[in-house]
């Protein structure tokens, strides 16, 4: 159990820190023989700082019921 808290607590800051997940992909438009035409899009997935306070205490909650027991 400690182990999955510390896991916990280190997602949790993380979440809290970057507020989400970004990355840049490419697309093929057109291809004409030599001539290539692509486009960049980005994208994300926001994680809400509940969720990472959330995972925060969860951790914490963890680390501490396992030094008791």
């Amino acid at each position: 159990m400690k182990i999955a808290g510390i896991v916990l607590i280190v997602v949790g800051i993380i979440a809290l820190a970057y507020g989400g997940f970004r990355w840049t992909t490419r697309e093929k438009v057109v291809d004409l023989g030599p001539v290539e035409v692509t486009s960049q899009k980005h994208q994300s997935v926001p994680i809400p700082p509940i969720a990472g306070a959330a995972c925060l205490v969860a951790g914490v909650a963890l680390v501490i019921s396992g030094r008791r027991g």
